[in-house]
């Protein structure tokens, strides 16, 4: 079942306008009730003012006033009741709308009461002389009507600023993802053997990272493809010969007309199969060297740990060639790197000192520090090809035993890899060759 996708344009839009919204409401619900409670002060302060009104107007002519019906003054007036109570017994006066029940049981300052199941809030005060008692009430659902009103007109624009502000929202995060739409076109767009780099100078500062990253995938992938292709090309020149003479001797070996014929071509036959499996073996090493990723996992080692087991390894073989190897060492040699790669490297160092050295010589192999190198008593090479022969698959013109050319470019790879330095010299007397690989200390 494929995973559900999601659109990073819906989720920007659905959290702004979520956060607004949020906002909004947040501050509409703070304005009620702050609104509520300066409208309670407010109107209280007219409820007291009204109230002080009446008692500067209390005069002797009340007394001849019997339940009189103040008029009522507009349509609001009907929310604001009064009376006047002499002695706080007898109603000797009151608005058209105030009921016949005294307000408020309190007679003096602030309160709330409910006549009819209505509430009211309700100011009381008495005259100078405490004869008459007068009480002003208003409706409480005057004061909530108002408060209401107040956080519907901050909530009605909401209605049409949220759609409104959306549709800004998807237009703009639109435009502000335009880079990466095209840039999705253009990577979907490339032909698949196209990995140059994309183009960086338009995209915004969140998108080049992106592609940074893209590119510097692309450059990985591009070397290694071309180390494939590299490798697939060394491969076929390299093996095109010695396969045509496995399949000569073979042929030879099958129209030998007598057994030691016959026995010296099965011989090259096998002479040559060991030739192609080295050079296989070489190729496959050389292609699995990754400098930057050999680079994060190095690890202390000891060379003279490396080197004893090299030598065990390969002295029967070089024995058998009447060549000796001689291990040279001052104690531990301890180096940063990979224990099996610098085997590789030494195996390779050795390998063409016994090759390359005359029947019955010896190779020394010295440890100094953190340095290894490799003498023999071969021909040498000449200062002038000592760049060249670090090169895949060049061979000195001429050279009599038989080779891939590639020992010293694993060597230099492998070196590579630790940042070690490879040097190229005469060996013991002048005579020979002597190469040098002097790694870094290992880290204290």
């Amino acid at each position: 079942m494929p995973e559900a996708r999601y659109s990073l344009k819906g989720r920007l839009l659905a959290a702004l306008l979520g956060a607004v919204a949020l906002v909004w409401l947040a501050t509409a619900v703070y304005s009620y009730f702050d609104t509520r409670h300066e409208i309670n002060e407010l109107l209280d302060a007219h409820l007291a003012q009204s109230a002080s009104l009446i008692v500067v107007q209390l005069g002797h002519e009340l007394e001849e006033l019997d339940l009189e019906h103040a008029p009522q003054l507009g349509d609001q007036a009907r929310r604001v009741a009064f009376q006047i109570w002499e002695r706080g017994e007898t109603l000797r006066l009151h608005s058209l709308n105030a009921p016949q029940a005294r307000l408020s049981p309190v007679e003096q300052g602030f309160s709330r009461a409910t006549i009819g199941g209505k509430g009211w809030r309700v100011f009381s005060t008495w005259d100078g002389g405490r004869r008459f008692l007068v009480q002003v009430g208003e409706r409480e659902k005057t004061r909530e009507e108002i408060a209401a009103g107040v956080a519907r007109n901050l909530l009605a624009p909401l209605a049409f600023a949220l759609p409104a502000l959306g549709l800004l929202v998807w237009l703009g995060t639109g435009r502000a993802l335009g880079p990466l739409r095209t840039l999705g076109r253009q990577v979907q767009d490339r032909a698949p053997d196209n990995l140059g780099p994309l183009a960086a100078e338009d995209a915004p500062d969140e998108v080049v990272p992106l592609v940074h990253g893209l590119n510097a995938l692309f450059g990985r992938v591009g070397g290694l493809l071309e180390r494939e292709r590299r490798f697939t090309a060394d491969a076929a020149h390299e093996l095109r010969t010695p396969l045509a003479a496995l399949k000569t001797q073979a042929q030879v070996a099958r129209g030998a007309a007598d057994d030691a014929e016959r026995s010296r071509a099965l011989d090259n036959v096998v002479a040559g199969s060991d030739r192609a499996a080295r050079l296989v073996e070489q190729l496959l090493t050389l292609a699995r060297l990754e400098p930057d990723q050999m680079k994060e996992r190095a690890r202390p080692c000891d060379l003279r740990e490396i080197a004893r087991g090299t030598v065990a390894e390969l002295a029967p073989a070089a024995l058998g060639r009447g060549t000796e190897i001689e291990l040279e060492d001052e104690g531990a040699a301890p180096a940063e790197g990979h224990p099996e790669l610098i085997a590789v490297l030494l195996r390779n160092l050795i390998d063409n000192a016994v090759r390359y050295g005359p029947p019955g010589g010896s190779v020394r192999v010295a440890l100094t520090g953190s340095s290894l190198s490799v003498s023999d008593q071969g021909p040498g090479i000449p200062p002038g090809e000592r760049a060249r022969v670090r090169e895949r698959f060049y061979r000195i013109p001429g050279t009599e035993p038989s080779g891939s050319g590639l020992g010293l470019s694993i060597v230099e790879r492998i070196a590579a890899i630790h940042g070690a330095q490879v040097a190229l010299g005469e060996g013991p007397g002048g005579k020979g060759l002597r190469v040098t690989v002097a790694f870094p200390g290992a880290r204290t």
